[in-house]
């Protein structure tokens, strides 16, 4: 429902640009290209977010949203009909970071300013990058799974490590601040990688195939699953499920997004943690940011705190705090305003936790 909720969202409103008439035509055009569906934040959270954030910051502004679904050339294209349509600026979160060069310089060819939203693009010129501290965000999971893991009686603990979208400026910050943690245990002995992989476009459905390609190569015998985002963790989740295992057989760690199905997974069991990044945090942050650009006031020089090197300059960062969610501290989401009890709960009221707290 969800999807179809937010699906039907950004057609209203990409519809709304194509058709607004007269009136949408004196507004400034702002677009936002988001990378895919299968990582259902985007189109559900952080699209209305930004869109409601722009409503009360730059009311005159028109903000159109599109979704590449996960194909860069989709995506290219959709940078070229900004740009044709009188683009202001391009909100972007990449289809594929390493093929986003040619995106950037279309845009700044039409010198149309390029705002990075969470995912990096690589090659070109960007005005500015709204993210969460990625680097954090590999810390919070490693430090997590190597608690869990030293607290494990048996050495080696056999561990698969589900990695994200090889290349990405976030894909290497998480995998350095999971190391900071993980690297050590590995070294002792205590830690036995049977299975890593990067999962292309961060597709649970590839995240799931890899994890039970992994269970199957070890005949069950793998102890902990660590992601790196919700995505991939919920694949692993998926995988268990369908080869028969329970709750609590295996450690499923390293989410991070803090999307209401991982949080279902995390009240039920199958799931540890996730990393909360509060979404209207940063779509309030992202519009900020272009509602300056677009009065003619450019990046504001005191939210930049930052920056991230994509291989064609340092672009100035927005860097956003994270926290870990376990089930002792689920109420955390709720109190945030991220989501209801009724929310997480929906489907699993049975659960201890909801019971507790619906």
């Amino acid at each position: 429902m969800e999807r179809l909720i937010s699906t039907l969202f950004a057609s209203t409103v990409i519809s709304a640009a194509l058709i607004g008439g007269a009136a949408a035509a004196d507004k400034a055009k702002v677009f936002f290209l988001l990378p895919n569906e299968t990582t259902i934040r985007f189109e559900s959270r952080d699209a209305p977010f930004f869109v409601a954030a722009m409503k009360e910051k730059a009311p005159d502004v028109e903000v159109v949203v599109a979704n590449a679904q996960g194909d860069p050339s989709k995506q290219q294209s959709q940078v070229e009909d900004a740009i044709a349509q009188g683009a202001k600026v391009i909100l972007l979160t990449s289809a594929d970071a390493n093929l986003a060069a040619g995106e950037l310089a279309a845009a700044a060819k039409a010198n149309v300013p390029v705002v990075l939203y969470d995912h990096d693009a690589v090659g070109g010129k960007a005005a500015a990058h709204v993210v969460f501290d990625s680097l954090a965000v590999g810390q919070e999971q490693g430090k997590r799974a190597a608690e869990l893991i030293k607290a494990m009686s048996k050495t080696p603990v056999k561990v698969a490590r589900v990695k994200g979208n090889q290349g990405e400026y976030g894909t290497k910050q998480y995998e350095a601040g999971q190391d900071q943690f993980l690297k050590p245990l590995i070294d002792s002995g205590k830690i036995q990688v049977v299975c890593e992989q990067y999962t292309q476009n961060w597709d649970p459905t590839i995240a799931q195939s890899f994890a039970e390609d992994c269970l199957t190569k070890n005949g069950g015998d793998v102890d902990v699953f660590i992601g790196m985002n919700d995505g991939t963790t919920g694949g692993s989740v998926a995988a268990l499920i369908s080869q028969g295992f329970k709750p609590g057989d295996k450690l499923v760690t390293g989410g991070q997004d803090a999307t209401v199905e991982a949080l279902r997974y995390v009240a039920q069991g199958w799931q540890d943690n996730s990393v909360l990044k509060d979404l209207k945090v940063q779509a309030n942050y992202a519009a900020d940011v272009v509602a300056s650009i677009v009065a003619g006031k450019g990046v504001p020089k005191d939210l930049i705190n930052g920056k991230v090197n994509n291989t064609f300059m340092d672009v100035p960062a927005v860097f956003l705090p994270v926290s870990n969610i376990t089930k002792d501290n689920l109420g955390d989401v709720v109190k945030a305003g991220v989501w209801t009890w009724a929310e997480i709960c929906k489907g699993i009221e049975t659960t201890d936790i909801c019971k507790k707290n619906l």
